[in-house]
Parts: C-alpha cells; structure tokens; sequence
C-alpha cells in the first residue's frame, strides 16, 4: 500500500481531476468513501450530470471555509492549502471495500495530524474512491479553529500507517521509504512517452544520462559538457547576488515525435543524489592524484580495477565481521564510486555484456542512495579505477581481466547489500540485490567463452596429474571438489600459463590458498582460475617495475644491480573473492 503527500493550491481543480474521467479515461464510478462529516457532504459523483459541476464548485466551497475565514481575519492568503494523498495497493492485492478504504482513509488522516481522532476542529477532508486499486484523501489544511495543522513528516506517518494496515488487512507487505528514493514519473509524462513510442519517459531518460555523465566526469564543467554533447538541454539558476550557479535543470533532446516546449526536471527532481549540492560533493572529491594514469602502469585498467575491488572486499568482510558502524560515511563513499565503476564497466566493456551492465548500473543507483552521507575523499582508489575504464584505449580487450574483475564486483556487490541488510537498508539491499541479478549474468557472459578457451588448450594428462598433486598439497579439504568442478581443466591450462612464465605451480598455488576460503564457492575451480590470473599478473607487473627501478638504483647509489632473478616479490595480502553464484 503506497501513500503519496502533496500539496497544492486549488481545491477546485484537484476535485475536477478526481470526478473527471482521467487522463487515459480511466476513472470509473468517482464518489466519496470517508469524510470528516458524512452526512450533508454533497458528493458530485452521485449527482445527476447537469448539476456536476455546480457539485464541484459547492463542495469546493465548503471545504474551502475555514481558509477563507483565516483569510479574512489575518489578510494573508494561506499558501497550498490543498494536502492531497493518494493510498494506493500493490500490484496482486486484492480489491479492497468501500468501506475498507473509508477505514483506511481515517487511520492515515489520524496518522498525519490532519484529522486526529476525536479532534472536532480539524481540517476538513474527503476520500474518493474512482478505481479498484486506490483512494485519494483530500484535505484543506486550516482547521475549524482557524489554525494550521501539525503536519511535519506527514510522509513517512502514513507510510509507517500503510505498513499496519497492510498486515491486518492481509496485504502485500511493502518496504518503507526512506525518502533517498527517486521521484517517480507521473501519470501525464508515462502517458507522453507512450504517446511517442518511447519505452522510458523523459526523466527517467534524463537520470540514466545524468549518472552516467557524473560517473565520467572529473569536474563539475566536464558533467555539463558532457550532457550538453549528448543533445541535453542545460539551464542553469544563477543566485541573484553573486551571479553563482545554485541550481540546474534538464530537458531531453527536441524529440519529432513529441513537439512542444522542452519540460525542464531539476537535479533534485531526478534523483536526490543528482541535486546540484550532492554532485559537488562527489566531485569536489576529485584532486590531481585521482585522475587517469594512462600508460603510468603495467597492467590494464580492468586488472587495476580488480586490484581495487579486492581490496574494497577485505575492508568490507572485515569490518562485516567486526560489526563496527564508525566507518558507515566511509562504505557509503565506496558504494558511490561503486556505482561510478559500473556506469564506466558498461560505456566500455566487450559489446556481448554491456546491456546487462547497464542494467546493473542503473538498478544499482538506487543502492547506492541512503541517508548516509558518504565521506568522497575516501574512495579515491576505487573512483581513480573507474576513470581507468574510460580513460585508457583498448581497456576491453582482455577478456580475462574484464571476467577476473567482474567476478569480484559480484563479490562486493554480495557485501554491499549485507551492508545495506544489517543497517535496515530495506530499498538499497532489495536494489542490490536486483543488481546482482544482472552483474551475475554480465559475469557469466564475460567469463565462460574465457572458461572455454582455457578448457580447449587443457595441458597433457601427465601435467595435469602434476597439477592435481600439487592443487591437493595446497588444498587438501578442497581438492576432491575442486578437481571435480567442471572448470578444472580451465583452471590446469592457467597453471600451465603460470608454469611457462617462470612460476613453480605449487608455490602459486600455496600463496593464492591463503588469501581466502573455498568453503562458500559453488564453483571452486572457477574461482581459483581468476585468483591465479590475478596472482601471476601482479609477480608480472612486479618483476618489471623492479627491473625498471634497480638499475636506477644502481646508478645513484654506486652499488650493482640487483640479480631480479632470484629474488620474488612480496606476496598481497588481499582477499579474494567469494563465488559469483551464491550469496554468503
């Protein structure tokens, strides 16, 4: 059950709305439920037709008065005065009775301080009835006693009362808001973007495009630009004293099939974290450490990413395990830029995955939207990672690191939402969780053509007995499961790559057991396929910058180089991931 408060100005037109036929004809049978004083309360939906509207203007009228007489008396007109609240039930509910609905409509006027129970001067109200599904309560928000309501957090008190009534009355019990949620498109802009064969209206258009621009954008006059590009239309609002932009809003692009004025949605009006004070904060975060370092490493951005994911990953299992909340600003952080990945993994990910990463990415904003405020500065890896995707040419084209990477986002994702679960997060955990759906697919997409190359070039069976002695000695509670899994041979192939590049199989195969536990992985085989490939490109990317560095050494100090040969590098001590196909 979904109550939605506003506010308006014109009891006369809300009441021609609700007694008229609808925007799409879909008011059937109008007529009034509940009200403050049943009797002698004319009702227009049960008048003759050539006396309906003089209904309207009468009931207007009548429960215009008490804000007239306040009028009169203060000589101040009473600003939006109408508060309006639709109840509506989910979708699979039953149909609720008349009289089930006036009850309903008692409880939320009661709730919202509008109508107290056994409060004989308060705001006068009606609730009509003009679908099978829903009821709008209409008050006039001057009591007969000439005073205001008390009216503060009306919102989140008939949603609180939705929730009960939904249980009693044996209802879909939904999730309560938390007001981090974005504005829904009404009924005249879906009626629009059907009218012009559109699949999504122009707000939600508008949001996609506007994160999507935030996550690339490093400044506050790249996000313009970048929308300006795509055809969207800026307007700024200037403060009348400084001249300082405090405020935008977006239209769509001049659409043929949807001639008029462009309608202009204001950042907030698109999504809170979209407002014009939010996204300065994400931005502000930006400094000149947290740009793209194209060509400064060796290894791509899609390994660079892993790299970070996987230690986003300890620091979430840890502090999951510690149960501390101190660093909530700090995982709020990590989840923004988060998202910011997902939007750049979609713009430049192999073709075969990107409409689910999309589809991630967009579920995934509204995970990523709490009452948390979020400490940027603090996520400036992973945000550096991100601008890594966009910034660097050929950034797809390992299909083994986009796979690796993928697969530990799916295992942050999984903490994200026992995050969001444990801090009563209802909305962002059941986005995550709708998130996952996709990036598991993504995932899937990416790394089973990798999984199959790899299978097809399975080593000699004499290597690869070699390689299952040596997987038992570094896995024995693992081994019989592990050589089971059907990306074993995937998993051989990739220890013969390590072999073939210098690495003892057994030795890697040590160092990687320690990183994290099999226990939970449904496909252990897999898992331990990108947490080799990880592993090896990391002694790789290791091994040359020391090359590159000891000589220098050498030179500056006097002393000979260092044999590079013998010596390995220090193993990470970073957590690897869980499965992508079970949550723990």
């Amino acid at each position: 059950m979904v109550p939605d408060v506003s506010t308006g100005s014109r009891s006369r037109g809300l009441l021609s709305y609700l007694y008229g036929p609808g925007r799409r004809d879909e008011h059937t049978d109008p007529h009034i439920v509940a009200a403050f004083a049943m009797p002698g309360i004319p009702d227009p939906g049960r008048a003759p037709l050539d006396q309906h509207h003089a209904l309207l203007s009468e009931l207007a009228d009548y429960l215009d008065q008490p804000v007239r007489v306040r009028e009169q008396r203060t000589g101040k007109k009473v600003p939006q005065h109408v508060w309006h609240c639709p109840v509506r039930t989910a979708p699979g509910d039953r149909y609720l009775t008349d009289e089930e609905w006036a009850e309903v409509a008692r409880r939320i006027v009661h709730a919202t301080g509008i109508a107290p129970d056994g409060d004989d001067a308060a705001c006068r109200w009606i609730a009509v009835r003009h679908a099978e599904d829903h009821i709008h309560i209409m008050a006039t928000t001057v009591r007969e006693d000439g005073r205001r309501p008390r009216t503060n957090r009306d919102g989140q008190r008939a949603q609180a009362e939705c929730r009960k009534i939904e249980a009693e009355l044996g209802l879909r019990r939904l999730k309560s808001g938390d007001f981090t949620g974005a504005p829904m498109p009404t009924s005249a802009e879906q009626a629009k973007a059907l009218r012009a064969g559109n699949t999504e209206t122009a707000r939600e258009w508008l949001r996609g495009q506007a994160y999507a621009a935030a996550a690339a954008a490093r400044d506050e006059t790249e996000y313009f630009s970048t929308l300006s590009t795509l055809g969207i239309k800026v307007k700024y609002r200037l403060g009348p004293q400084t001249g300082d932009v405090t405020g935008y809003s977006l239209a769509a692009p001049d659409d043929t099939n949807s001639p008029g004025e462009p309608v202009y949605f204001s950042g907030s009006a698109l999504a809170p974290d979209l407002s014009i004070n939010r996204l300065r904060e994400r931005l502000a975060a930006h400094d000149a450490t947290d740009q793209p370092t194209v060509g400064t490493t060796n290894t791509g951005p899609w390994h660079q990413a892993d790299t970070v994911l996987r230690s986003l990953r300890t620091g979430l299992f840890n502090q999951e395990t510690t149960g501390g909340q101190e660093q909530d600003g700090v995982v709020q952080a990590q989840a923004a830029a988060f998202g910011e990945l997902l939007h750049n993994a979609a713009a430049t990910t192999p073709s075969r995955i990107r409409a689910e990463l999309r589809a991630a990415a967009a579920e995934f904003n509204r995970a990523n939207r709490s009452a948390i405020r979020a400490e940027h500065q603090s996520a400036a890896a992973l945000r550096t990672a991100a601008k890594e995707l966009l910034h660097t040419l050929g950034s797809g084209k390992d299909d083994s690191a986009v796979a690796g990477m993928l697969s530990t986002a799916v295992a942050v994702l999984i903490l994200l939402a026992r995050w969001n679960e444990a801090r009563s997060h209802q909305r962002q955990a059941a986005a995550a969780r709708e998130t996952l759906v996709h990036l598991q697919a993504a995932y899937r997409q990416a790394a089973d053509p990798v999984l199959a190359s790899l299978a097809s070039r399975t080593p000699s069976l004499q290597t690869a007995q070699r390689y299952a002695t040596d997987l038992r000695a570094a896995f024995p509670d693992h081994a019989t499961r592990i050589l089971a899994d059907p990306a074993w041979p995937a998993l051989a192939t990739t220890l013969a790559k390590a072999e073939s590049a210098g690495h003892n199989p057994r030795h890697v195969l040590t160092a990687i057991a320690e990183q994290r536990e099999l226990d939970t992985a449904d496909h252990p085989a897999e898992v331990l396929n990108w947490r080799l490939h990880h592993h090896t490109t990391q002694l790789r990317t290791a091994r040359i910058r020391a090359a590159t560095i000891r000589p220098y050494r050498s030179i500056t100090t006097g002393t000979a180089p260092a044999d590079t040969t013998s010596s390995a590098p220090p193993r990470t001590a970073q957590a690897d991931h869980e499965t992508p196909t079970k949550r723990r």
